[in-house]
């Protein structure tokens, strides 16, 4: 790429030639804004309006350089870490780098991506496989599986050397802990050349609390007048607020080339606005030819955030949240919510997408809107993923929690539905290691973090006693991390092995079976067997309806008129003919794909 078709950011560090490069920095707060690049005079920074500080200095590719900001607290300068920094040196209160986006060769560099309805998403932790480097040695395993796009949870830099990745306060930064910006580029390159797409996780709802610099220096980036769980709201109102986070996008869509990005809790941006001109944004710049997908986390289920020209997809909380209590029994917290009529609720999520469109929850607010007018791609189903099994306090697996043949009827609903599957790291070989919630915070915020985490469990009837809280792993201790690292040995061998050839053998089936019958495909309902046991059907963008009949429950579940079709796979032998048969037996799945009355082709 030449230098004319370079874009050309608002905010940070940008190499323009040999020995020249320019800085900026967003300090409304600042009365003055001093450059320090080392082995270079201190530079000061001219102010161009809006709180905008800009200068530029004999220095290229490698070079550490700080803002010394001049404000109220700080007359004689405060030495701070570029918030747009590529790289740091140290960890994020260390010198940031000056990075050259362009120095990586592409051997893939024809790579456009792959439609989304061939989506099949893998969600991993870098630092628990070891970094990037190690991570690399996952790709043709990866590929092998039948999974189509990796999801990697949060990279940006983040204090201290581990953490899921949603503490981070340098968004542009890959952290140095799981390798350089290059690296990264290496592995999405090499997924690349495997058929693998590659996601990232990205935070634009909050900082961490340990790092950010932000507040001292940029005082209107954050709002005084309302809170998130995480400290003041970023304040999306600010047109330069707006920019900073739609060019790092483009950042990671442009220079990494990831192929999709999963927006983290989006439901904590209280100005929706942003989020379409995000995705307006977004849309515009990428070439057309490129495959690039757009994922929502959203409490809201706001379904016309989703679309063409706007969202790819959400992640369907909803979907895991009945399954899990169908599963496990368990009815606390969030849980609560999908407790009651929980097989209908089942039922109308196969059948329309969302379950609450525009219902009450418990406590009596509306939550969502109606969803049935979107393709069943549109949302993303799992299990399992960070969120459902870190946020448990002792970091659960499903595999600890649910009878396994129930687990692995909905395991088969989860890879051949139409919804878009996704899996997190060790649970196709059914791993029984926990993930729990780790950072490695300094004392004070330490021992806040462990002491807030047991105390968010104190409702629990499992942690009620305080010494059953104080059991609760810390999050700070090494340990917590180190036994969070998946197993991998373990799926070589018996049950875990098994439980491996299951799940790849569903993705095979999913690949040629569903996968080309999927784009265009449209739920026709779902219906209420029994309790627990529910059949749902959709209409292929051929002539065939794709069924799954499910049983979670201990008993059989009556069947009439159910049909025949070509069997696709059945998680309990027999259970596709009894289920044709009149009676879909107790904790287990089946698939078929049928045709109208009268076409014997598809019949078994």
């Amino acid at each position: 790429m030449n230098e004319a078709e370079r874009f050309q950011y608002t905010f940070g560090a940008q190499v323009m030639g040999p020995e020249w490069t320019q800085f900026a920095l967003w300090a409304p707060s600042a009365s003055r804004v001093d450059l320090e690049v080392e082995g270079l005079a201190a530079i000061a920074m001219n102010h161009v309006g809006e709180g905008r500080f800009v200068g530029e200095a004999a220095c290229d590719h490698g070079a550490r350089y700080r803002y010394r900001v001049h404000v109220d607290d700080a007359p004689k300068g405060l030495a701070i870490p570029d918030p747009a920094s590529r790289a740091q040196a140290g960890g994020a209160d260390g010198p940031s780098l000056v990075v050259d986006p362009y120095r990586h060769a592409w051997r893939h560099a024809d790579w456009r991506g792959r439609p989304w309805h061939e989506t099949v998403l893998y969600e991993l932790h870098l630092g628990t496989l070891g970094g990037l480097a190690a991570a690399h040695q996952w790709l043709p395993y990866l590929a092998e599986l039948g999974v189509t796009a990796i999801e990697l949870m949060p990279v940006a830099a983040f204090p201290g050397k581990r953490n899921w990745g949603y503490d981070g306060v340098l968004p542009y930064a890959v952290d140095e802990t799981y390798g350089e910006p290059e690296a990264l580029k290496s592995f999405i390159d090499d997924a690349h050349g495997l058929g693998l797409m590659v996601f990232l996780d990205v935070v634009y709802n909050h900082f961490g609390p340990d790092g950010n610099y932000l507040p001292r220096y940029a005082g209107a980036f954050f709002r005084d007048d309302r809170q998130t769980p995480w400290g003041p709201a970023i304040d999306f109102r600010r047109p330069m607020v707006r920019r900073f986070f739609i060019e790092n996008a483009l950042m990671w869509l442009d220079e990494y080339r990831f192929d999709g990005l999963r927006f983290d809790a989006v439901h904590a941006i209280t100005e929706r606005d942003f989020l379409l001109e995000l995705a307006e944004a977004l849309r515009s710049h990428i070439d057309p030819r490129r495959y690039v997908h757009l994922v929502l986390e959203n409490e809201h289920n706001d379904a016309a955030l989703i679309g063409p020209g706007l969202f790819t997809a959400q992640w369907n909380d909803d979907w895991h949240n009945v399954m899990h209590v169908l599963l496990t029994g368990e009815s606390e917290g969030y849980y609560g919510d999908f407790a009651e009529a929980s097989t209908e609720k089942l039922a109308r999520c196969l059948g329309e997408g969302f379950i609450y469109q525009g219902d009450a929850t418990r406590q009596g607010s509306p939550r969502g809107s109606p969803s049935s007018h979107l393709p069943p791609t549109a949302f993303v189903a799992f299990l399992q993923n960070h969120d459902q099994v870190g946020n448990r306090a002792m970091g659960e697996r499903l595999t600890r929690l649910a009878e396994p043949q129930a687990l692995a009827a909905a395991t088969l609903a989860l890879l051949l539905s139409p919804m878009v599957p996704l899996l997190f790291m060790g649970e196709e070989w059914a791993s029984e290691r926990p993930f729990l919630f780790f950072t490695d915070h300094r004392a004070e915020l330490a021992e806040a973090v462990r002491e807030g985490r047991r105390a968010e469990f104190a409702a629990f009837g499992a942690f009620q006693n305080p010494a059953s809280r104080a059991a609760i792993p810390d999050p700070n201790d090494t340990t917590t991390f180190e036994s969070s690292r998946p197993d991998i040995e373990a799926r070589e061998a018996a049950p875990h092995a098994d439980w491996l050839a299951f799940v790849r053998h569903l993705l095979a089936i999913r690949h040629a079976e569903i996968v080309p019958r999927l784009d265009g495909a449209r739920a026709l309902g779902a219906e209420v067997l029994d309790e627990g046991a529910v059949v749902a059907r959709w209409q292929m963008n051929d002539e065939t309806q794709l069924v799954i009949a499910m049983n979670l429950s201990e008993r059989p579940a009556a069947t009439t008129a159910f049909g025949v079709g070509r069997h696709l796979y059945e998680t309990r032998e027999g259970a596709a003919v009894a289920t044709e048969s009149g009676s879909l037996p107790p904790r287990c799945a089946a698939a078929w794909l049928r045709s109208g009355p009268g076409d014997e082709e598809l019949c078994a």
